[in-house]
Parts: structure tokens; C-alpha cells; sequence
């Protein structure tokens, strides 16, 4: 078996400052290297979306500021990505009672149908129908989980023999899970939740997938913040994020060039679905100033350049828009 050999904390700057052309010395960089990692630390800091965009750091002190940067940035976001995620569930849920009944297997077969807006056999109807087992297979999965691992939110109605309702559900099912539960649901039951949430519009072909459309755009960046992964270049973001999503905030909120390829534009996500959730407009301008407090931080401690690629040309227009619609 080959054996692995990897360099000592020494070894480590001697290569950042040998292949790196990166100075780096002395007890503070040593315990900074030493606590960010170098693999966590400098491998993923290096560089601005892909690895073919790096970052021409001349001091250990720059990666140590973008480091703190996101590090930050995922300070501010967590129990506001959190907040939303609860949130949206239980609005969700609000909508459903109003409705009938609540089981799982009566929202399923009266609910979860939107394979019926399409011809019996047709690759739509098949893609759509392929989807809505395929979430019925998740959540039993995660039912079967949670039930094993003694989870009293779902062993509760196993024993009492009882059928598992949705709020149960909504607890155990992860946010992307969520996002695939709305995208089954038939066109009247998703336009009546964008109603009831105060997203809905006639505009930009919604056609009531504009909540999905918000809970997997912000899905990747939750799964990013919540597992430490870095934020601050968007190298989360998997998804094209639709049209009609970008149109429809653009619209609502004046701002232009909403694309989501800088932390911005995800702020400017977050803010505006907290807005809609009723939080405060003390909140709101509090988020802005301190993403403007980290943003200016940053642009004092690494060349301009580098801030302008991270955080985009037109950020502070941007945030000025978005105080505005708040």
C-alpha cells in the first residue's frame, strides 16, 4: 500500500512562499495557516469561482482577509437562511390546512398531481409523473430513517397508528426535498401558496413555480453555509437560476443586472423573501449594513482589483437600490 506523506506546518509556508510567490511568516501566520488549514484555507481560497481564476495574493494577510470575509459572510447569513427555510414550510403548511385534509397520502393523490396538466404518456406527463414517485420515494425514505434513529415526530403515529401528517414531514425532509415537494404540487394549489406568500404575479410565465424557483436558488447557499463551504464567489451555485425568478425580482425591486454570479445579488435574495416573511425594516437595513461593513472591510485590506471581481463593479449601486425597496 502506498503510504501518504504530507509537509509540516513549516513545510507548508516554505511551499506557499517557494511555488506561491505568497510571504507568509512568523507566529501570526503560522496559527492562522494553522487554523484555517491549508487545504480548507488557502486551496480554497485561492482562487474566484474556478481554479483557472486565481487569486494573485502577494501576502499570507490577503488570504487570511478574503478567509475572514467569508467566514463572515456566513455569520450574517446562517440564522436568516435558517429563519427562511422554517419559515417557508410552515406558510406552506398554512396553505394546505386551508384546503383539506393534511395526511400525506391525501395531499399525494390530490395535491402532488400536477402530471395531470399534461397528455396521458407524453414525455411531459412521464417527467413530471417519474418526479412525483420520486419524491413519494424520498419521503418514506426519510420517514424510514427518522423512525429507526427513534425521531418522536415521526414514532408517534407509527405507534398510535395514526397517518403521518404534513407538518411531521415538513421536519424531517430536507430543504431541497421541500423545493422538489412544491414543484409536484398542481398549478391552482402553487399559484394559491405564491398568493398567500405575496409572490405571486401575472408577469414573467410564473405560473405559481415562482417559490420553488426561490427555495432552490437558495437552497445551494444554505447547504453551503450550513456545511462550511465557501460562499463568498457563489462557487455553489449549480443551478441556472430561471429567467422569470430574475425578471420578477428585477421588477419588484428596481434593481438591474440580477444574475447571481456575486454574494450581492443573493443578499438582495434573502432580503427580499425575509421582506415578504414581514420582518422588520430595521432588520432588513441592519443585513445591508453589515454585508456594506464586510464589503468595505474587505476593499481596505486587498488590492481593489480583487474586491471588484469578488464583489461585482455595480455592488454599491446595488445595495443602495436595495435600501431603497426596503
Amino acid at each position: 500500500m502506498d503510504r501518504i506523506n504530507g509537509k509540516t506546518i513549516n513545510g507548508l509556508m516554505r511551499h506557499l512562499r517557494d511555488t506561491h510567490n505568497v510571504h507568509v511568516s512568523g507566529s501570526k501566520d503560522k496559527l492562522n495557516l494553522i487554523n484555517m488549514g491549508y487545504y480548507h484555507g488557502y486551496k480554497g481560497y485561492r482562487f474566484i469561482k474556478h481554479s483557472h481564476q486565481p487569486i494573485p495574493y502577494s501576502t499570507f494577510e490577503e488570504i487570511t482577509n478574503v478567509y475572514e470575509f467569508d467566514r463572515d459572510l456566513k455569520t450574517i447569513l446562517y440564522p436568516h437562511i435558517m429563519f427562511i427555510e422554517t419559515a417557508l414550510k410552515n406558510h406552506v403548511l398554512n396553505t394546505l390546512v386551508c384546503l383539506g385534509p393534511v395526511d400525506f397520502e391525501y395531499i399525494f393523490s390530490h395535491h402532488l398531481n400536477d402530471y395531470k396538466s399534461e397528455n396521458v404518456g407524453n414525455s411531459k406527463y412521464r417527467d413530471k409523473m417519474k418526479k412525483r414517485l420520486e419524491l413519494r420515494n424520498k419521503i418514506f425514505s426519510q420517514i424510514s430513517y427518522n423512525y429507526s434513529e427513534k425521531q418522536p415526530v415521526i414514532a408517534h403515529f407509527f405507534h398510535t397508528n395514526k397517518p403521518i401528517p404534513l407538518w411531521a414531514i415538513f421536519e424531517v425532509i430536507n430543504f431541497g426535498e421541500f423545493g422538489f415537494f412544491l414543484q409536484c404540487l398542481n398549478q391552482n394549489v402553487r399559484i394559491k401558496i405564491a398568493q398567500d406568500l405575496n409572490i405571486h404575479s401575472s408577469n414573467s410565465n410564473q405560473n405559481g413555480r415562482i417559490a420553488e424557483d426561490f427555495v432552490f436558488l437558495l437552497k445551494e447557499l444554505r447547504n453551503a453555509v450550513a456545511h462550511n463551504s465557501v460562499v463568498f464567489d457563489c462557487r455553489f451555485k449549480k443551478i441556472n437560476v430561471p429567467s422569470r425568478l430574475k425578471e420578477y425580482i428585477q421588477h419588484e425591486t428596481n434593481i438591474s443586472q440580477i444574475n447571481f454570479d456575486t454574494i450581492g445579488d443573493y443578499f438582495i435574495a434573502v432580503i427580499f423573501i425575509l421582506k415578504k416573511l414581514g420582518i422588520t425594516k430595521t432588520e432588513l437595513k441592519k443585513i445591508v449594513r453589515q454585508l456594506e461593513g464586510e464589503s468595505e472591510k474587505l476593499r481596505n485590506n486587498i488590492p481593489v482589483s480583487i474586491h471588484t471581481s469578488v464583489m461585482g463593479s455595480d455592488f454599491r449601486n446595488k445595495m443602495n437600490q436595495i435600501k431603497a425597496y426596503i
